[in-house]
Parts: structure tokens; C-alpha cells; sequence
């Protein structure tokens, strides 16, 4: 599922939903001639979950182009992994709707637009949507789209793994999901999610769920 990111700034008359908003227009993607760089981020999520890349030279801004659609999914009773509970049909129903969406990276928040719409699911809203806008000291930025629930202001030092979101349905989107998109400069980077990570995350949520509760 490719869904388009488009940037507060190239919106005329778009009004932020807040005061805080603060967002870096985003510059022409220029499309590596050679190989493709990839680079390698803290997990999107806690949980098991997954995405859908944009092919090279789809999208054309940076933040978008290479960028990647990212779903939670959970388990139906008979083991199968699914997107949703039931029909789909109500935001709540979708495993990914309000979960909590980690940094990528240390490193400091640039930008921050938030959208307080919300699209019903099967139906694309306007742009732009929320969006978080995060750098890391040799330059690498990522952008995280349709996001609320802010945990950061611009500004703000993040630490790999902490929260700094929560996963929405706004603006040019049709259920919940994060788009992520990395970029240096003007060059768009592919994404790697740190399986490490990943695996030790997973761990300790199952640890979580299954610790005895101590009564005091």
C-alpha cells in the first residue's frame, strides 16, 4: 500500500492544528545514480509489524521518496497475523491504531506538524498529514507521517527506542499506519530496521505479558 506523504509546507493555506507546529520544507529528492545507500534505525515498533516500500523514483521529496508504509500486526484466534480485529471498518479495530511509535535514532526533533483529523478507515483524507521530523548528528533525517499524539516538542533530545508518538489516520491516508522516510541532505536512503533490536523488543513485551503480578 503506497501512500503518498505531501508536506505542510508546499500546502497553501494549510493551517497547523496547533501552535507548536514547526516543519523544514523538504527539498527535491535526487535519486542516487548508483546503489542504493540503505541505513539502519531503531524499530518503528514494539510489536511485530510490517511495510510496503515505495519503488525508486516514485514519490519526489525527500522524507517521501524511498520512504516505506509500516503496519502493526496482531493475532486472530486461530494464529493468523491480521491488520485488524473484525471487519476493519472503525480505526480502533486496526491493531496498529494508537500504538506507540519509538525514535529511530539519538538525536533531536526539527520538526513537528500535527494533524488532528481523522480519516475513517477506506476513505483518503486531505494532506498534510502529522508529521515528525527527527536528525541524528552525521546529518541522517527521518520523517515520520500520519502520526499524533505528540510525546515531543521541536527541540526536543531523543533517545533510540523512546516514544515520541502515537500511530494515527490523517491526512492522504486510508487506515492507520507510519510512513517513514530517511533522507541525508538531498539523497533519499532506503530503511533497515535494526532486527536486533527488534528481536529484544519482542522479548521483553512476551516477558511483560507473562511476569506474575505481585500483590502488595
Amino acid at each position: 500500500m503506497v501512500l503518498t506523504m505531501v508536506s505542510a509546507l508546499l500546502l497553501q493555506g494549510a493551517a497547523p492544528a496547533a501552535p507548536r507546529a514547526a516543519f523544514e520544507e523538504p527539498p527535491a529528492a535526487q535519486e542516487p545514480a548508483g546503489e542504493i545507500e540503505a541505513v539502519l534505525i531503531a524499530p518503528l515498533f514494539a510489536g511485530m509489524f510490517v511495510c510496503g516500500e515505495h519503488a525508486a523514483g516514485e514519490p519526489t521529496v525527500v522524507g517521501d521518496a524511498l520512504g516505506t508504509d509500516c503496519q502493526v500486526i496482531g493475532r486472530d484466534d486461530e494464529g493468523f497475523r491480521r491488520f485488524y480485529r473484525t471487519d476493519g471498518k472503525r480505526n480502533e479495530d486496526w491493531y496498529s491504531w494508537g500504538a506507540e511509535v519509538l525514535a529511530p535514532f539519538d538525536g533531536t526533533v526539527t520538526g513537528l506538524f500535527p494533524n488532528d483529523r481523522v480519516n475513517a478507515p477506506g476513505t483518503r483524507g486531505r494532506p498534510p498529514a502529522g508529521m515528525l521530523q527527527m536528525r541524528r548528528a552525521d546529518g541522517l533525517t527521518v520523517v515520520y507521517a500520519h502520526v499524533r499524539d505528540f510525546a515531543v516538542a521541536v527541540g526536543d533530545r531523543i533517545t533510540a527506542g523512546q516514544v515520541v508518538a502515537r500511530v494515527g489516520n490523517n491526512g492522504p491516508s486510508y487506515a492507520p499506519h507510519v510512513h517513514a522516510g530517511a533522507y541525508r541532505g538531498v539523497v533519499p536512503l532506503q530503511i533497515r530496521w535494526d532486527q536486533r533490536a527488534m528481536w529484544k523488543a519482542l522479548r521483553a513485551a512476551a516477558a511483560a505479558e507473562t511476569a506474575p503480578v505481585v500483590k502488595k
